[in-house]
């Protein structure tokens, strides 16, 4: 399907990819991950054709049946429908010959339109949009009338209206919310062809991907399975390397002693001159060096106030209200995520706290020493692309010297002519970056956070992760991330239905919540599109099988009763997993902070200075014993749950 041998890519003087080989099967979704500008978008270029390679064979199928994600914002006057039937260019073709006003041309073109099912088209398009989000009035809305966020996801749309044998795919989960992402990842399951997908969505890929080809050091790994079983082999295979490294320097440093201390003994130099030329042979297993390391750290000033947002009634849109008595407590050191379609109000919400949009009534009470820090969706537009990282940092803190502004930016990975240099063709991750930065660096009480994660690579989505774990202030946080979510929040509210509330469920409560209305959504349009099709062979369940076929009626019934039955069954065991799952996550939350202080605990037993103090030794040695024997409970529970829970699996 897709072969890599000994490619070589370079942008200008940069080697981007140096004599990979790879393989992607038929039928095969694997994700292309690594650190923004290692070249994951150029291969796909590449592959497409839309760039040269600088060395070795790139076999791949024709190029008329290799789909690609756009990432530029598309420009129509058609309707949203009209624009993804359009993006199946057979069906395109197929349609213009039908113009022709030859006979033969027109019979050719019918049996071509017939082959292709051109009946569908209309129902399957609206499949997709309803799929991705899109309302009815949307789909006949023109393509220049939406917003940009929805024109990617035209774009999407388009691209999986079009048959073809490889599906390249980047960055595609960047402008979807969550029940979208959900529907996505169900699509690209029953997808026929081969996916070459970019992503820095981990559970995404562990939901989609059957293997990872992870692009570093000039070169690309492949790993079976996804996101989580790639992290675990590529650190034994680092493991490994150091191993081996370790013992070829032991292996050289001996060799090389010898042949310095013998060189000039006669009787030695015979077993000299041998152990020379096997220094000579020795193929040097070279050290991976480490890209620089990123560490975010988001900082709070002083105690902060408590309440720092109430509001009571607050009702929220532009002109007319989308959002109506909105109910909402933030106070100190609460963590709440915010749940909700695309389109439901959650940015609304988000911007009438900040203050951005006047409220249409009620009342909201903000604390007046109560430090905001807000991180919009479009922060990144908000940037200087002439100025530099440095500048910007400069603008913001005028009293502090370069050095010191130098020193904050460098572990959110700016360091030398990074810092220096103007962001304009700065990735939208390293913009991000900055931003960031530049939030952290107020200090907030609150962090409001609006999709943050978007472009960020998976090196940076763990570091702000950890960041957010860390931060001692509030935070309200609109993501699509689930992993972020899972470890940053404590509480959900969901915006849905023209309101907010609290939801008393977890993320994986919220998953089945979003596929239940992916189903009854997708039930109303197979209604409704059902109308346009002629005869009851033509019937068909679109949203479960992606594609129309005229097997006979009892053969579908059939085929019907198996879905309905593994549904069930997947159903039955979800509910039997649930309690277990939510049980380990208990368990799991609570052996993080103590294995953390013991590792703590551990450097203060192996540092010499502490037995200076005879009693504050014997209290940290009695303190570790007990936290030892803690933790040996808690992962006996562990352990136990993990069993049971594997015999559901």
């Amino acid at each position: 399907m897709l072969k890599l041998e000994d490619l070589q890519l370079a942008r200008g003087s940069k080697l981007l990819i140096d004599k990979a080989n790879v393989q992607l099967n038929p039928r095969e979704r694997a994700a292309l991950v690594g650190r923004n500008g290692t070249g994951k978008s150029s291969l796909l270029a590449a592959i497409c054709d839309e760039a040269a390679i600088d060395g070795g064979d790139l076999h791949r199928p024709p190029l008329s049946r290799i789909v690609k994600l756009e990432q530029i914002t598309p420009h129509s006057t058609l309707s949203s429908a009209d624009y993804v039937i359009a993006g199946d260019r057979e069906l395109a073709a197929a349609q213009a010959a039908s113009l022709s006003t030859s006979d033969i041309a027109l019979a050719q073109a019918m049996d071509k339109l017939t082959e292709l099912e051109a009946w569908s088209a209309p129902a399957r398009a609206r499949i997709l949009l309803t799929g991705l989000g899109f309302s009815q009035a949307q789909c006949e809305q023109s393509v220049n009338e939406l917003s940009g966020g929805w024109k990617m996801r035209l774009n999407l749309a388009r691209v999986l209206m079009a048959p073809g044998d490889l599906l390249l795919l980047d960055e595609p989960t960047n402008h979807l919310d969550l029940d979208a992402i959900i529907w996505l990842q169900d699509w690209l399951r029953r997808f026929q062809g081969a996916t070459l997908l970019v992503s820095h969505d981990r559970e995404f890929i562990d939901a989609v991907a059957d293997s990872v080809w992870h692009l570093e050091h000039d070169t690309i790994t492949r790993y079976a399975g996804g996101y989580t079983s790639f992290e675990e082999q590529a650190l034994e295979r680092a493991e490994l390397r150091e191993r081996t490294v370790q013992a070829q320097e032991t292996r050289i440093a001996h060799l090389t002693s010898f042949v310095e201390r013998f060189r000039a003994k006669a009787t030695k130099a015979k077993q000299a001159q041998s152990r020379l030329k096997a220094l000579e042979r020795i193929e040097r297993v070279q050290k991976v060096s480490s890209a620089p390391s990123t560490s975010f750290r988001f900082e709070m000033t002083g105690e902060g106030p408590d309440p720092i947002v109430v509001t009571d009634s607050l009702n929220c849109g532009y002109g007319e209200p989308l959002l109506r008595n909105i109910k909402l407590s933030i106070r100190k050191g609460e963590r709440i995520g915010v749940l909700g379609r695309n389109g439901a109000g959650k940015t609304t919400l988000i911007r009438t706290l900040v203050g951005e949009l006047q409220s249409l009534g009620g009342t909201m009470t903000a604390s007046k020493v109560a430090k905001l820090g807000y991180f919009a969706q479009g922060a990144i537009e908000a940037l200087d692309s002439t100025s530099s990282a440095l500048e910007h940092m400069r603008r913001l803190a005028p009293e502090r010297t370069p050095q010191e502004l130098r020193d904050y930016l460098a572990p959110w990975g700016f360091r030398g002519e990074l810092a220096t240099d103007p962001i304009a063709p700065f990735s939208g991750g390293e913009k991000s970056r900055l931003a960031l930065a530049m939030l952290a660096w107020t200090r907030p009480h609150v962090l409001i956070l609006d999709e943050p994660t978007n472009h960020l690579d998976a090196q940076a989505r763990e570091a702000l992760t950890l960041a957010l774990a860390d931060y001692p202030g509030a935070l309200l946080l609109v993501s699509h991330d689930r992993a972020l979510l899972r470890t940053a929040v404590d509480r959900f509210v969901l915006v849905a239905d023209g309101s907010l509330q609290e939801y008393e469920g977890d993320l994986d409560d919220y998953t089945q919540w979003l596929v239940k209305k992916n189903q009854e959504l997708r039930k109303l349009s197979n209604e409704s599109n059902a109308e346009t099709i002629d005869g009851s062979s033509n019937q068909t369940d679109l949203a479960t099988d992606n594609e129309i076929n005229s097997d006979s009626a009892n053969d579908s019934v059939s085929r019907k009763d198996e879905r309905r039955f593994a549904a069930q069954e997947r159903l039955r065991l979800n509910e039997l997993k649930k309690p277990l799952e939510k049980a380990v996550a208990q368990v799991e939350k609570k052996l993080n902070p103590l294995q953390t202080k013991l590792a703590q605990l551990d450097l203060r037993i192996a540092d010499p200075a502490l037995y200076a103090d005879a009693g504050a030794a014997a209290q940290v040695t009695k303190e570790h014993g007990q936290l030892r024997a803690q933790i040996e409970i808690l992962e006996l529970e562990w352990l136990a749950l993990s069993e049971q829970l594997e015999l559901i699996i």
